[in-house]
Parts: C-alpha cells; sequence; structure tokens
C-alpha cells in the first residue's frame, strides 16, 4: 500500500470578513467540514479516536485576519493539485477560501513551524499624529500570570506608515496602513494586535486599527 505520507498537501486559504471573529479551533472545524464536502481522499490517524490527519499553520488571534493562512491535508492518494483546489474551493465559504494548493515532502516541517516571520497590515481609521511611538515592552497576562515581553525581541526592522489611497479595502473611514513583522521564537511569540494595543501616536494617543491582517508569512 501507497504511503498517505506522501501525498501531503499544502492549502493556502484566506480568513477574513466576519469570520475573522472565529477562535482557531472553530476555523479549524469549518476548514475539516469543507474537506469533507470536497470529497477528497483525506487520510485518518489510527487509534482509540481516529480523526482526519490535517495540520493547521500558526494560529492568528479572534479579531486578526489573514490572506496566506496555511494547513497540510494528508491524503491516502494522488490527487492533481488544481483539482483539489477546485473541489475545496466549491466547497468553502469566500471568507475561508482556499486560493492555492501543492504537494510538499513528507520531512518538509509543519506548516506551525516553518513560517516564524509574519508580515501584518494593520488598516488605520486615523492618522497617528507625529508618528507611531512603540514601546519597549508590553506586558501579557498567560495562565493567569503576568509576563512582560521585550518588544525587540519579536519585532523586525521599523513599523511603515504610510496613507491609504482612496477607498481602501472598500472602506472610506481607513486613512492609513501600517506594515510589520513580528517573529515568533520557540520561547513565545507577541501577538499583533497585543503590539497595537500598546503602541500610542506622538501625543500619546492610542491607535486606532479598524482592521488587521497577516499578509506573509517566511522562514
Amino acid at each position: 500500500m501507497t504511503d498517505p505520507a506522501n501525498f501531503r498537501l499544502r492549502v493556502t486559504f484566506c480568513k477574513q470578513g466576519r469570520l475573522c471573529m472565529l477562535s482557531h479551533l472553530e476555523i479549524a472545524r469549518a476548514l475539516e467540514r469543507a474537506v469533507r464536502r470536497a470529497g477528497l481522499p483525506y487520510a485518518i490517524s489510527q487509534g482509540f479516536s481516529p480523526h482526519m490527519k490535517i495540520a493547521f499553520g500558526a494560529a492568528l488571534p479572534v479579531g486578526v485576519g489573514g490572506t496566506c493562512e496555511l494547513f497540510d491535508l494528508q491524503l491516502t492518494r494522488y490527487v492533481a493539485p488544481q483539482k483539489a483546489l477546485a473541489a475545496l474551493q466549491a466547497a468553502s465559504v469566500a471568507d475561508l477560501m482556499p486560493s492555492a494548493a501543492r504537494y510538499i515532502e513528507h520531512t518538509a516541517p509543519a506548516a506551525s513551524v516553518a513560517f516564524p516571520k509574519s508580515t501584518y497590515l494593520a488598516r488605520l481609521s486615523a492618522l497617528p499624529e507625529g508618528g507611531v511611538v512603540v514601546p519597549e515592552t508590553v506586558t501579557v497576562v498567560r495562565k493567569k500570570k503576568e509576563k512582560t515581553l521585550a518588544v525587540g525581541e519579536y519585532l523586525l526592522g521599523e513599523l511603515e506608515l504610510a496613507l491609504a489611497a482612496d477607498g481602501d479595502a472598500g472602506d472610506a473611514s481607513v486613512v492609513a496602513q501600517l506594515r510589520f513583522k513580528l517573529e515568533s521564537k520557540p520561547t513565545g511569540s507577541l501577538r499583533p494586535d497585543v503590539l497595537l494595543a500598546n503602541c500610542t501616536d506622538g501625543a500619546g494617543d492610542p491607535l486606532r486599527a479598524a482592521t488587521i491582517t497577516r499578509v506573509a508569512q517566511e522562514a
């Protein structure tokens, strides 16, 4: 019998619109249902609780969208990538629409750890007066304990502020865009929404982010 690990399909999809408010677990369940509706020959794990062999990329916080999200699906037989993509697109809702599919080596790193660097685009409803002030540290609560994170350990380069194009993303209230890159570490990560919540403009007022979207992932 052919090893199903040889048919490891990596799918790129978007998370946008109202579905940005779904949790990572809810997104995972929705994608699993789409795979079943698509009729793809997915592999199933062994043991007392068999489940679909599907692995998801790095999770996004609730409220943060993405144009380049990933999941890896193991199939039991070869299906042409374009045929698999078409089946998934027909079975998916617009706000979780797959955009690409390709086979990867069975030894390739999992999507959740293969791309630790993420680029985000925040659309702002107010232009920061005097630029953007980034704090040196932020305090987060994890497992009921406070932890202080050094922003410089996770933020790569500078935050790039630019005026938004007319009618940006179909929202006339968006007046500026803020692009920045964060890197996840083996010891943890800094969420993009947490970073922006702690940034201010030159007058000390908080930023007003209408949306935050992950637009790129890289190794």
